[in-house]
């Protein structure tokens, strides 16, 4: 009975956060904008010995399985949910301290007091006593956290699958700086012809409805 009721509780809280980061972006104030935030830690730069050979007739896609590791970088970036765009930012560890220095880059990008909607995961670094500070110091923007498995509901995660495909799985990397250099590249083709992630669901039918759980 026990475990039954804090699943329950689980499930409810969970509910909560989802539709109050849903409300964020389908029904944003006048005049607010709303960014998706993470962080994509620890990219290797890695050096192949050997380049890829694509996929092709008659032949599966291969590459070699010699390489060099040159260090790993991670990546800051905030996805624009109104227009698709991008920012981005390297850093060469995941801290709190380096949250807080984007979050200040995505305010100085804004208009002066314009309403900053902010959505994240709840992982360690987004809930230190820094991050507390910053938000006191700037009471137009709102954090809002995604539940704390769900981390798909936060639509950046689906343009780091992009970036994954596109830069890195593939990629050559001969130091962190061209790993660095070469991922900011691609956020800058991106912003080029940027356009909003919109989920569709065509058959409501097989929605999952809550269930009472005793």
């Amino acid at each position: 009975m026990w475990r039954s009721w804090r699943l329950g509780c689980a499930e409810r809280n969970a509910q909560a956060q989802a539709r109050r980061c849903d409300r964020a972006v389908s029904d944003p104030p006048v005049h607010a904008v709303v960014f998706r935030v993470d962080e994509k830690t620890a990219i290797q730069a890695l050096d192949r010995k050997d380049r890829m050979l694509p996929l092709s007739p008659g032949r599966a896609e291969s590459h070699g399985f010699e390489y060099k590791r040159n260090g790993t970088l991670s990546l800051f970036a905030a996805l624009n949910t109104a227009t698709g765009e991008v920012l981005g930012k390297t850093a060469p560890r995941h801290t709190s301290e380096q949250f807080v220095a984007f979050l200040t880059d995505i305010v100085a990008g804004q208009p002066e007091q314009r309403e900053i909607h902010v959505i994240c995961d709840n992982v360690s670094s987004h809930k230190t006593r820094r991050v507390a500070d910053f938000l006191a110091a700037h009471r137009n923007v709102q954090m809002h956290s995604t539940p704390t498995y769900p981390s798909w509901l936060n639509q950046v995660e689906n343009w780091f699958s992009r970036i994954q495909r596109d830069v890195i799985s593939r990629g050559i990397f001969t130091s962190v700086r061209d790993l660095g250099r070469k991922l900011m590249r691609y956020i800058r083709e991106h912003n080029k012809d940027p356009k909003p992630i919109k989920w569709k669901y065509n058959d409501p039918s097989q929605r999952i409805h809550q269930m009472q759980i005793h």
